[in-house]
């Protein structure tokens, strides 16, 4: 088994920055960790704090350097597309969080870019890395769950996140944000089954009243070119103090031999503290009470981090180190991902059906 040693370029150093950065300082294959933040002060408290060899407030001029091979783009959503495309043209391989793009351009630009340097680009959808997931996606693998006829797939989340997120992107929904990951899941699952029509309604209320366009609930129904049959459903508005620090799920898969139940709530796991549990994503918010596994990347515990970014983290460093196989989306799949979350926003819009793969987006 080969081993290359990697020299990793943290581009971003947010929150997701920073996980991915004291992820890759420990992997035994990264020699050399450099971060970068348009925030100098940011990104040189990341560096002493994880180790990084280098900082920086150009992306760029951490992107150029010889000594890195990897880069992991952890900016804000709506600007992936110059760090991916520098590092692609440069010969870098990429890992960029989710979902690729804000639109079809330019996710486009960054595949073309892929294309023609025949480098790697793989998105960071970590919920594929949750273990309940993973051997969801085993049994339909091993045919265990026959054809498969129909799913369902729901997540709850409270106010207090969405409004981070819709503060730092105010043109983010929980579609694009939340939904988003339970698209690439079905989509992974039906793995060579595209869909073909979004059918979506939507309900307005607390972000409308907040002075955002997004809407509180979506639902959508999606079919594949199979005829399954596919339920989504969003709803991250329910009330700031709900118990939860990130996405409360379910995910039900049906096939004509068998069916995977996935609870996925963490409603099982319950923490009280007269205290307070500070909430890992919005500043200043803290819960007496919550559901303790359900923050969506995963927990830091006993001095290290452990969930699906963790997971997901080392699985794509493993890959590009040794060449072992990794279930990391690929960029064309998050195109199609994205693809999905803009039908189902056209079709809430429209109140019209809506036909994939689109033609344009209106």
């Amino acid at each position: 088994m080969q081993h290359k040693e990697l020299g990793v370029a943290v581009v971003g150093c947010g929150r997701m920055g920073r996980l991915r950065a004291s992820l890759a300082a420990v992997h035994p294959a990264v020699s050399f960790l450099g971060v970068s933040d348009a925030d100098r002060s940011r990104a040189r408290g990341l560096a002493e704090k994880a180790g990084a060899q280098f900082h920086s407030d150009d992306n760029l001029e951490l992107i150029s350097r010889p000594e890195v091979n990897a880069v992991i783009v952890s900016t804000g959503e709506q600007e992936h597309t110059l760090p991916v495309i520098q590092a692609i043209e440069l010969g870098k391989s990429v890992l960029v969080e989710k979902p690729i793009a804000m639109s079809l351009e330019d996710a486009d630009r960054m595949l073309g870019a892929a294309a023609r340097n025949g480098r790697e680009l793989r998105v960071g959808y970590s919920r594929r890395f949750k273990r309940a997931y993973l051997l969801a996606k085993e049994q339909i693998v091993l045919g265990r769950l026959g054809q498969i006829v129909g799913a369902n797939l729901r997540a709850y989340n409270s106010r207090a996140q969405s409004l981070q997120i819709l503060e730092r992107t105010p043109d983010a929904t929980p579609v694009t944000f939340g939904m988003t990951y339970y698209v690439d899941l079905i989509c992974w699952f039906l793995q060579g089954n595209p869909a073909v029509e979004v059918i979506a309604r939507a309900q307005k209320g607390v972000f409308q009243a907040a002075g955002y366009k997004a809407d509180d609930v979506t639902s959508a129904i999606l079919t594949f070119a199979d005829g399954a049959v596919v339920n989504l459903g969003v709803d991250y508005a329910l009330p700031e103090k709900y118990p939860t620090f990130g996405a409360n799920s379910r995910v039900e898969i049906l096939g004509t031999e068998g069916v995977v139940l996935i609870d996925d709530d963490s409603k099982d796991q319950i923490v009280y503290t007269d205290r307070g549990i500070p909430h890992s994503y919005v500043p200043g918010h803290s819960l007496n009470a919550a559901f303790m596994s359900s923050t969506a990347s995963g927990d830091w515990a006993q001095g290290d981090f452990w969930g699906p970014l963790a997971d997901e983290t080392r699985s794509w460093l493993d890959h590009l180190s040794t060449a072992r196989p990794c279930s990391l989306t690929t960029a064309e799949e998050a195109r199609k991902t994205l693809e999905i979350t803009l039908a189902i926003e056209q079709a809430v819009r429209s109140k019209k059906p809506v036909s994939l793969p689109l033609t344009e987006v209106r």
